[in-house]
Formats: structure tokens, C-alpha cells, sequence
């Protein structure tokens, strides 16, 4: 957290304010991050002109004149758009000050997101071994049944690998597998393949359903106006342990795999 549809939101909320707007300024004020900001950050940063801003898997890519800036936000960091001169508090780490007078700040408690800059980064370390985009064509029943056959990884955990398929987070793999119908234990390798198309189609739905209502907001996650996501009302299953279920009324029950809570009905996913 924040997974994809969080950071599409900060994109798309990002993006109107940046592109094209030409950088005055960056000040950083803790390199102490995941990785550490490099040194000449801010030098190659400043008077370059944004000329947009991508996002591939969960990592932002902001285009630059020369070279682009992969953004993560980790597990707790946001990218707001406030006024110039706006006091920084506790956590706000990054200050990029943009010639309109707004500036784009970066606020991570936790200090697991990073800011680095690549001349190139479809050729970053980073971003070369991703899978492809869930919203994308290229993911489908067919892409699917490819990789699942004869693996015997769980099929959560299996639609949660970046090497399979990005963005996929825990809280949408839950959602994702409750509307497909299928239980969280299951063995890749043997989902039909009916089950792998209302699955990839789920996943789609999910993450689309997610991005037009901001994303999920369960503890700290706002997007770049400091509002929210409200998608957490949506949710069929995600922490809901013991309540019924929305559709068949059925307790939802919680597993733990690979050291992450997962949530299922036991009676609408076989």
C-alpha cells in the first residue's frame, strides 16, 4: 500500500500541474530513504522542463527533458501539489518547485519509498523483469493459462508476482478472486481456463472500479489534493473477517500466506 490504482490516482492528479512546467528549484531534505536520493538530484533536476509523467507498474516515471525521475511510494508516501511556501511538516522529505509557483512534495513516514533518477528507465533494474499491465490487452486468459501451467504456487500468490503481472496488491488480489470465484488456495497450475478468463476480467474490473473512486484509503494513503480513496466501500472481502458475506451472508473467513492476511468466502469461491 499504495498499490496501482493509488498511484494511478496521484498520476492522473499530478500530472495536469507538472507537465510542462519547467523545475526552479529541489530541495531535499532526507536522502535516507529506501535507496538513498542520489547526490546530484537535485542539480540534474532543476531547470529541466517535465514533459510528462507515466506510470508503469507502481513506480511513476516523470519524464524530463533529459533523463526521468522513477518515483515509488513505498509503504506510507504521497505526492501532493500545494502552493509555494507551503511549510513542510514532519516526513516531507522532497520539495520540487515548479515555475507556475506550485511544488510537488513528497511525504513518506516510513521511509520505504525512493526517488532516483535513470537516463533510461525501461532499462532500470527496477523495471526490466515486470510483467505486463493488468489493464492492458496483452493480460488476458490466454497470457494467464502460459504462466500458471504446471506451477503449484498458490493462485493469490501467484497473480501477486510483478513477473506474472504488476500491481496486482493484496487488497485487489482478494477482491479480484472473490468476484472470479475462485479460492485463494488453489493451485495456479490447476484453474481451468473458464476460471482464468473471469479472473483476468476481475482483475481488470477491480482495479478500474478502484482508480474511478480514488483508490483505498485503510490508513494512510491521500492523493495529491489530500483527499482519500474511497474504494474500502467497495470491498467484498478485504478486512472482513467474520462478517457476512455481501452476497451469500456466509462469514468471510482470513488466512494468512506467505506471511500476508488474505480473505475469502468459503461459499461463493471454490
Amino acid at each position: 500500500m499504495p498499490e496501482l490504482p493509488e498511484v494511478e490516482t496521484t498520476r492522473l492528479g499530478i500530472l495536469p500541474v507538472l507537465k510542462n512546467q519547467r523545475i526552479t528549484e529541489v530541495v531535499v531534505r532526507d536522502a535516507r530513504l529506501r535507496w538513498p536520493v542520489p547526490p546530484d538530484f537535485a542539480e540534474r533536476l532543476t531547470g529541466q522542463r517535465i514533459l510528462h509523467v507515466h506510470r508503469r507498474a507502481k513506480y511513476l516515471l516523470i519524464e524530463l527533458e533529459r533523463g526521468t525521475v522513477i518515483w515509488h511510494l513505498g509503504m506510507s508516501g504521497s505526492l501532493r501539489i500545494l502552493n509555494s511556501g507551503t511549510q513542510p511538516q514532519l516526513h516531507d522529505h522532497i520539495d520540487v518547485q515548479l515555475d507556475s509557483g506550485r511544488l510537488l512534495r513528497f511525504n513518506d513516514p516510513r521511509r520505504f519509498g525512493c526517488a532516483l533518477w535513470t537516463d533510461d528507465p525501461h532499462a532500470h533494474e527496477l523495471i526490466t523483469h515486470l510483467g505486463p499491465e493488468p489493464l492492458s490487452d496483452e493480460f488476458n486468459a490466454e497470457y494467464l493459462a502460459g504462466k500458471a501451467r504446471k506451477r503449484s504456487v498458490a493462485i493469490k500468490q501467484f497473480i501477486m508476482n510483478a513477473e506474472i503481472v504488476v500491481g496486482v496488491g493484496n487488497i485487489y488480489a482478494s477482491e479480484a478472486l472473490f468476484r472470479a470465484g475462485i479460492r485463494p488456495r488453489r493451485a495456479a497450475g490447476r484453474i481451468k481456463r473458464d476460471e482464468l478468463q473471469r479472473l483476468a476480467s476481475a482483475i481488470k474490473t477491480v482495479l478500474g472500479e478502484a482508480i474511478k473512486v480514488g483508490g483505498t484509503t485503510l490508513r494512510d494513503y491521500v492523493n495529491a489534493n489530500g483527499a482519500p480513496g474511497y474504494f474500502r466501500q467497495k470491498l467484498f472481502v478485504y478486512e472482513r473477517a467474520g462478517e457476512q458475506c455481501r452476497r451469500c451472508k456466509t462469514p468471510i473467513v482470513q488466512i494468512v500466506q506467505g506471511a500476508r492476511s488474505t480473505y475469502y468466502c468459503p461459499q461463493c469461491q471454490k
